[in-house]
C-alpha cells in the first residue's frame, strides 16, 4: 500500500510527511495558471488517445477518462470548477479533481508518459498562440481605425516635424498611416512567432529525457493544433525563448501606442489644438470642472513601460539557467500573463479613442507653411535648375535668415529681396512655395503626395486583409 503525503501536488511517495505551510504557499501557482485549465484537459484528452493507441488503455477505460475530462471542462466553463488550497498547481489540481469524477484506478493512469515538465510548456504554447490572435485581431482594429481617419481627412495638410520642430508639409492621412504601418508589423511579428511555436510542442517530452512507453508526440501535437514535437526533448521542456519572444513582441506593440498616445495628448492641448477628444473616450478632473483630460492616451503610454518591464524581467530569469528544467520556470507565466491582459484591456479603449477623434484641420493647415518648412522646397527647386545642392542648401537657408531679420515667411519675401539673396531666384521659385504645391511634389513611393498617400491606404488595407484571413 502505498501513502499519500502530498495531496492536490504531482509528487510524494519518497516524502515522509507534506511540504511545510511556507513551502506550500511559495510554491503554489494556482492564483495564475488556473487559466490554464483548457488547455490542460485539452492536452490529457489527446494524452489519453495515445495512451491507448500504445495499448496502455482499453476502449472503456478512455472512454471513461475523456469522459471525465470532458465533465470537468463543463463545470469549468460553468464557473463551478476551482483549485483547493492544497492544490500546487492546475495540474495537480485537475488530476485531483479527475480522480474524485473518475475514481483513483482509471484517474491514476492517465500520468503515465508525461511529466510537468513538458505539460506546461506545451500548454503555455498553446495558450499564447490563441491569444496571439486576439491580440493580432485588436491591433488590426487600430490599423483600421487609423486607416479610416486617413481616408476621412485625405488632402488635409498639417505641419510635419523632426525633433518636434517645424520640418516640412505633410498630410494629415499620411502621418496616421505612419502610426498604422508599425502596427502591422507587430502583427507580422506574432505570425511569425506562431510559426515557429507551431513547429514544436513539447508534450512527450517527459521530464526532460522523453518517454519509454511508445507514445506518438506527434499525434498529441497534431490534437492540439501544432505542426509537430520537439526534435529534442530537453529543448523541448527547458525553453522559455518563445515566451520572451511574445514578451516583446506585446512590449514593441506597447511602445507603438505609447508613440501615437503622446502625439494625441500633445495634439489636443490648446497649444497645439489640432484634435478634440470625444467625451466618451476622455475623463475629467475632480476639481477642475473644465478639463479634458486625454487618460486613455497617458495610460497606454504607462503601460508601455509595464510591458517593456515584463521582458526584460523574464529574460532576467531565463539568462543563467542551467539544463533543464528548474523551478524558476515558474516565473515565466504570471509577466506574460499579465502582458496579454494588459493589450487586451488597452487596446479596444485605445481603438475607441483614436477613431472617434475629431481634427481640426484649418488650424494644421495654418501651421503648415509656419517655421520656414518651404526652405527644403526653395533648395530641391534651385537644384533642378541645375544648382549643386550644397549651394542650394545655403541660398534657402540665407532666405530663412533674412525672413527671420524681416519678420515674414518664405512666401512673404518679395521678387525683389529674393533676387538679392541669389540671382537664381526668380520669381519662378512661387511655385513652390505654398503647402499645397509642397505636398504634391512629393510624389515619389512613400511621398506624401495625395496620390501616393491613396496608393499607400489601398496597400496598407490589403495587408490588414491579408492579415485577417490568417486569423480566420
Amino acid at each position: 500500500m502505498t501513502r499519500e503525503t502530498n495531496t492536490g501536488a504531482l509528487w510524494g511517495g519518497r516524502f515522509a510527511s507534506g511540504p511545510s505551510d511556507a513551502l506550500a504557499e511559495l510554491s503554489r501557482s494556482t492564483h495564475f495558471d488556473w487559466r490554464l485549465v483548457p488547455y490542460d484537459l485539452a492536452g490529457s484528452r489527446a494524452h489519453a488517445r495515445v495512451l491507448r493507441r500504445a495499448g496502455l488503455l482499453t476502449d472503456d477505460q478512455l472512454d471513461g477518462l475523456v469522459a471525465g475530462l470532458d465533465a470537468l471542462g463543463e463545470r469549468f466553463d460553468r464557473g463551478e470548477l476551482h483549485p483547493d488550497p492544497s492544490d500546487e498547481d492546475v495540474h495537480g489540481a485537475l488530476e485531483r479533481l479527475l480522480l474524485v469524477e473518475v475514481g483513483d484506478e482509471l484517474g491514476g493512469r492517465l500520468r503515465a508518459g508525461r511529466s510537468r515538465n513538458d505539460q506546461v510548456a506545451t500548454l503555455f504554447k498553446a495558450f499564447l498562440r490563441d491569444h496571439a490572435r486576439v491580440v493580432a485581431a485588436l491591433v488590426l482594429d487600430l490599423a483600421t481605425a487609423l486607416a479610416d481617419q486617413a481616408e476621412e481627412h485625405l488632402g488635409a495638410v498639417m505641419p510635419g516635424r523632426t525633433h518636434l520642430q517645424h520640418a516640412q508639409p505633410v498630410l494629415l492621412s499620411h502621418h496616421l498611416l505612419a502610426h498604422a504601418w508599425p502596427l502591422l508589423r507587430d502583427v507580422e511579428r506574432l505570425r511569425d512567432w506562431d510559426a515557429r511555436v507551431a513547429s514544436d510542442s513539447p508534450y512527450g517530452s517527459g521530464a526532460l529525457a522523453g518517454q519509454t512507453l511508445g507514445l506518438d508526440p506527434e499525434a498529441v501535437a497534431a490534437e492540439l493544433g501544432f505542426d509537430g514535437s520537439s526534435a529534442n526533448s530537453i529543448d523541448g521542456t527547458a525553453s522559455r525563448d518563445f515566451a520572451a519572444e511574445f514578451a516583446f513582441v506585446t512590449a514593441q506593440v506597447g511602445v507603438d501606442l505609447s508613440r501615437l498616445a503622446e502625439e494625441v495628448i500633445l495634439w489636443t492641448t490648446r497649444e497645439f489644438d489640432f484634435a478634440t477628444l470625444h467625451d466618451s473616450w476622455s475623463t475629467g478632473s475632480s476639481i477642475m470642472p473644465q478639463k479634458k483630460n486625454p487618460d486613455i492616451a497617458e495610460l497606454a503610454r504607462g503601460k508601455a513601460g509595464r510591458l517593456i518591464g515584463n521582458v526584460s524581467g523574464l529574460l532576467a530569469t531565463l539568462k543563467a539557467l542551467p539544463l533543464a528544467y528548474n523551478r524558476d520556470l515558474q516565473e515565466d507565466k504570471e509577466p506574460v500573463f499579465d502582458s496579454v491582459d494588459t493589450l487586451e484591456v488597452l487596446l479596444p479603449a485605445f481603438t475607441g479613442m483614436v477613431a472617434t477623434l475629431t481634427f481640426d484641420t484649418d488650424r494644421m493647415a495654418e501651421l503648415a507653411p509656419q517655421g520656414f518648412s518651404l526652405a527644403t522646397d526653395v533648395a530641391e527647386w534651385l537644384v533642378r535648375q541645375g544648382v549643386p545642392f550644397r549651394v542650394a542648401h545655403e541660398v534657402a537657408g540665407a532666405c530663412v535668415r533674412r525672413c527671420e531679420e524681416l519678420g515674414v515667411e518664405l512666401d512673404e519675401l518679395t521678387d525683389a529681396q529674393l533676387a538679392e539673396i541669389d540671382a537664381h531666384l526668380t520669381p519662378d521659385v512661387r511655385e513652390v512655395l505654398t503647402v499645397a504645391g509642397s505636398v504634391a511634389s512629393r510624389d515619389s513611393r512613400g511621398g506624401t503626395a495625395p496620390d501616393r498617400v491613396r496608393d499607400q491606404l489601398a496597400e496598407l488595407r490589403a495587408v490588414v486583409a491579408d492579415h485577417r484571413a490568417w486569423l480566420a
